[in-house]
């Protein structure tokens, strides 16, 4: 099979294509080929050396992917050769084929296009948890997304609209917020052209902002918890910006207001069972209309190393997925 590899730390453009034995398959596990791999945050890191976990070299990148079962371990129960499932690989997702626990695999619904449920587990998984277990979401609360053109920003978006918050987007360019406002966010800041802290002020009517979405980190973390409303939580979810922000402690004093972080990856192995059960209310919001999965830039397997650089570089808009075969 043909795979992206990773042979030493380094950027995208050291990455590389080539032929690779296929992965073995035993016990609780399935063979997946790979239709398409979503393209993450985490991508950029791992192959850097500075993600959570440091897989042992050569290794593929890419950590979620939707494809067809081919082959199954002797301890699988619920899947079979011919069934479409997305799923979470931690890294190995950029090959043809690659082997998955059971655990780790979710069906794809009919009517659901595999290059869609590619971009689908991570983003949608890590908003949900988000915003439900850590961030307590409630209808009629008011929800911040930072880093609303990116492919969590959207999902939070969507499920913040689909819990019953009003929605703010906030994001960096006049197009990233329009993908937020289809994607049914009630208000919209552009921070590059706006101070997000006044803005917010104007919005809210001086009250604050309920629940904050932070995938961004750098300046714009303190801003947005100054602009907390008494009771409010800042999710902590990643630092695309690069700064981890040094956020004073005061503050969480002064508004009453908690700093939470948020590590989907743990709480999908700690509470796997909480996890299903957000998968099958989304699955339930997808039927209903509530939320709608979209990719919005498909990248050929020979490109995924840019893919990989474009999110590096923020130069993504929306969701993007890699199509491998």
């Amino acid at each position: 099979m043909r795979a992206l590899l990773c042979k030493e730390y380094g950027p995208p453009e050291s990455l590389v294509i080539e032929e690779t034995a296929d992965p073995k398959v035993g016990g609780n596990s399935c063979l997946v080929e790979v239709k398409a791999a979503g393209v993450n945050f985490p991508d950029t890191l791992i192959i850097q050396g500075k993600y959570q976990f440091q897989p042992p070299m050569p290794f593929s990148p890419g950590g979620e992917i939707a494809g067809v079962v081919s082959q199954t371990g002797d301890k699988v129960k619920n899947f079979k050769p011919g069934d479409r499932v997305m799923g979470l690989t931690g890294w190995g997702g950029f090959a043809e084929k690659v082997a998955v626990a059971e655990s780790n695999l979710i069906p794809v619904p009919e009517g659901i296009e595999l290059e869609n449920a590619a971009g689908f587990v991570m983003t949608y998984g890590t908003s949900m948890h988000a915003l439900k277990q850590r961030g307590r979401l409630q209808a009629g609360e008011t929800l911040l997304v930072l880093g609303a053109g990116g492919g969590v920003g959207l999902a939070a978006v969507e499920l913040g609209k689909a819990m019953g918050a009003t929605v703010i987007a906030a994001a960096s360019s006049a197009e990233k917020l329009a993908i937020a406002k289809e994607a049914g966010a009630d208000e919209l800041i552009n921070y590059s052209e706006t101070n997000l802290k006044d803005a917010l002020k104007q919005l809210t009517k001086g009250q604050g902002v309920d629940v904050v979405y932070d995938p961004v980190g750098g300046e714009l973390s303190e801003l947005a918890l100054r602009s907390m409303a008494w009771c409010g939580r800042h999710l902590i979810i990643g630092f695309a910006a690069g700064d981890i922000p040094k956020l004073p402690a005061n503050l969480t004093l002064l508004k009453g207001c908690e700093i939470v972080g948020v590590f989907w990856g743990a709480f999908t192995q700690r509470q796997p069972h909480d996890n299903l059960a957000n998968f099958q209310q989304m699955m339930a919001w997808i039927k209903e209309g509530k939320i709608q999965p979209k990719v919005n830039k498909i990248y050929a397997f020979e490109e995924a190393g840019q893919a990989i650089a474009d999110m590096a570089g923020r130069k993504l808009t929306g969701k993007a997925v890699v199509k491998i075969c």
